[in-house]
């Protein structure tokens, strides 16, 4: 985890897909002591905590999903450690099979900040069944801006990458609060910056295995 963070995270974190909003930050400096790129700062909590459309990803698993989401909802912070109680959020990922067959689908989880003031780097654990599975990801970019051609409608945005579990692979997704999914233009940007990071594997990963997750609304409910 450590190299990941070196060699990749902290070069794709750089990561500027002409966003509307300013996210500079006075500290630039992660809980783990490591010095992020100028410019980027983790994201607020409050601004994560939603439901996002998983519009793009490389996980092959997806290619036969559709109306996949994510929704974060706030939980109480862990319990005080050393170096302070860390946020924690409810993780529910939801989606149907792209046959329709089968109703909706459900992988629960929670996960706990790597640091008492890093939303950025997250220790995911599933719930139930799955509470033996754990995982880690990261935030390597994100932001807001208006979607072209609309009368003002503002889109916010997420790239994440995940570590492999027992179940998946390493990966990487692209993350639309537009129920609709991300627009043309943005996700084309976002995957052109992406292939332009100075981190091969992550470069290669974006080449060969990024694909748009299908969507079909209206979302089948619980």
């Amino acid at each position: 985890m450590a190299l990941k963070r070196c060699c990749c995270l902290l070069v794709a974190r750089g990561l500027d897909v002409a966003s509307s909003f300013d996210h500079s930050n006075k500290d630039n400096r992660d809980d783990a002591g490591a010095t992020l790129p100028s410019g980027f700062t983790n994201p607020p909590l409050d601004w994560l905590v939603r439901t996002w459309s998983v519009t793009h990803s490389t996980l092959a698993m997806w290619r036969s999903a559709r109306n996949l989401r994510i929704t974060y909802s706030p939980l109480p912070p862990s319990p005080p450690s050393t170096e302070g109680p860390r946020p924690r959020i409810d993780d529910l990922v939801e989606y149907e099979k792209s046959s329709g067959k089968g109703g909706l689908k459900t992988v629960a989880g929670i996960d706990t900040a790597c640091g008492s003031s890093d939303t950025g780097s997250w220790d995911w654990r599933g719930k139930g069944l799955l509470g033996f599975v754990t995982s880690h990801w990261e935030i390597v970019g994100w932001g807001e801006r208006e979607v072209e051609g609309s009368s003002g409608e503002v889109e916010s945005w997420v790239v994440t990458w995940f570590a492999p579990t027992l179940f998946t692979k390493e990966g990487l997704d692209l993350y639309s609060s537009r129920k609709e999914g991300m627009s043309p233009k943005l996700a084309e940007e976002i995957i052109a910056k992406l292939k332009e990071l100075d981190a091969p594997e992550v470069v290669e990963m974006v080449k060969q295995d990024m694909n748009e997750v299908q969507i079909q609304l209206p979302w089948k409910e619980t």
